[in-house]
């Protein structure tokens, strides 16, 4: 355990609501939280015990009461930060919340910063980076999968497989050394071949690991995806159909739509953020031309470009250059109005390297069942699972590219010069890369920036 001063936030959603939750973490929590608090029988709270809970009031200065209470105790370090930890339970409202904070602080906490909380469960060694990390996806999720890989990570899923990693290199590591530094002794050698064949297996399992990164991206992140055309060829009938309400004005004046819409979707608990852009064209309207340069933006970040093409009528200069410039990018491509007679050529289409061309019908939602099935196809190969461990943080990714890098340099070491003491550095830089994962080595600036993205009282 570590010594820390005692700190204090609102851990619930600023504003109007049932409950608010005052929470204080630190080994003077009950002192603090006892000076303001006025129990039914009595102020006192030396004999509080954890895991109970306490009606009263919270009174300012003046011995005036704030507002009706109650109070929880969580005796480190059986509490979420491992300190002790009282929380007060008050009713809803920015003044009423608010003003308890304040008298909190006056009694002498102090205002946790971002991800405080989080950061001393760590630091207290009751969760590991890793888990700790998963706290703010938990709260960020966008769909039940999404939160069901973020609750599974934050139980030490990914921590249980990066530890086995490690012991695993530990191991080779410690036979190696064994071997260099005690050649005298009765013990049984370790070879360049043994080591070879040693470090082939963990990178094997390193690679199973990164192979789910693209997916866990999704799953953390959602999938990026812009819907792409001319002005008034149904980009934002087909967001409203998707979303299944009226999210977007549509109206047949080219043009209405100026700025980017963002929505979520969940296709089989996948987050899917749609993105409605203006239509591309040439324009003298200076805000439309603003709309036109952030599509293009969109376009740039996006994952996925949804194009949407009138099939009613032949393509037009306007279409052309539309389709040269994602010509790059994912691509499913929808023939809307196909209802009234497909006049688009597929071979002027082949610039675009898409075999998801649809014909569909915005107006009678004719075909708009496939494009959710293309989605699947293009990035979850048809199905989308549901279990098993996967990599959503870009940082773990990071960590385990640069660990594979070191184990397949050590390769090189054993290929060329069979020397087990070099290979060792190699692996030993593996093992350091993978305790970056769960902050067993990692520097004290990078931890900070990661608890510096949370929100106040988590």
């Amino acid at each position: 355990m570590k010594e820390f001063d005692t700190i204090a936030a609102i851990a619930t959603s600023i504003g109007e609501g049932g409950i608010s939750i005052i929470r204080v973490s630190g080994d003077k929590a009950i002192d603090i939280v006892g000076d303001i608090f006025v129990g039914k029988n009595n102020r006192e709270l030396h004999d509080f015990k954890s895991y109970t809970m306490r009606y009263g009031h919270i009174i300012d200065k003046n011995e005036s009461k704030l507002d009706e209470v109650i109070i929880s105790y969580m005796k480190g370090p059986k509490s979420f930060t491992a300190e002790d930890t009282i929380e007060i339970n008050c009713h809803g409202g920015v003044v009423g919340t608010n003003r308890i904070l304040q008298e909190v602080i006056r009694a002498g906490a102090r205002m946790a910063e971002p991800g405080e909380f989080t950061k001393r469960a760590f630091l207290n060694g009751r969760i590991d980076l890793s888990q700790a990390e998963a706290v703010i996806d938990i709260i960020r999720a966008k769909t039940e999968l999404s939160m069901k890989s973020a609750l599974m990570q934050s139980e030490g899923s990914i921590s249980k497989e990066i530890k086995t990693l490690r012991n695993k290199l530990l191991s080779v590591i410690a036979h190696i050394e064994v071997t260099v530094d005690y050649p005298e002794e009765d013990i049984e050698e370790v070879t360049a071949e043994e080591v070879n064949k040693d470090v082939i297996t963990i990178i094997g399992e390193i690679s199973e690991l990164l192979s789910t990164a693209d997916e866990g991206k999704i799953l953390r992140e959602g999938l990026s995806t812009v819907i792409v055309g001319k002005p008034n060829v149904g980009k934002s009938s087909l967001l409203n159909a998707l979303l299944k309400e009226k999210r977007a004005i549509v109206t047949d004046v080219p043009g209405t739509t100026r700025d980017a819409i963002e929505e979520y979707i969940s296709i089989e608990g996948i987050p899917i953020k749609i993105v409605d852009t203006a239509g591309i064209r040439e324009t003298d309207d200076i805000v439309e031309k603003i709309g036109v340069e952030k599509s293009k933006e969109k376009i740039n970040e996006a994952d996925l470009v949804i194009l949407i093409l009138d099939a009613s009528n032949e393509l037009t200069a306007q279409d052309r250059e539309i389709i040269e410039y994602i010509k790059e990018k994912k691509c499913i491509v929808l023939l809307n109005k196909s209802d009234l007679g497909g006049k688009i050529e597929m071979e002027e289409l082949k610039n675009l390297k898409s075999q998801y061309i649809t014909n569909i019908s915005v107006k009678t939602g004719e075909g708009l069942n496939y494009v959710k099935e293309h989605i699947k196809d293009l990035f979850f190969n048809g199905e989308i699972k549901t279990e098993g461990v996967f990599i959503t943080n870009n940082r773990h990714k990071q960590s385990l590219i640069r660990a594979k890098e070191n184990l397949e340099s050590s390769l090189e070491a054993l290929r060329h010069t069979s020397a087990i003491d070099l290979a060792s550095i190699d692996i030993r830089s593996a093992w350091i890369n993978l305790g970056e994962i769960t902050g067993e080595a990692l520097e004290e600036d990078i931890i900070h920036k990661i608890f510096a993205e949370f929100c106040l009282g988590k």
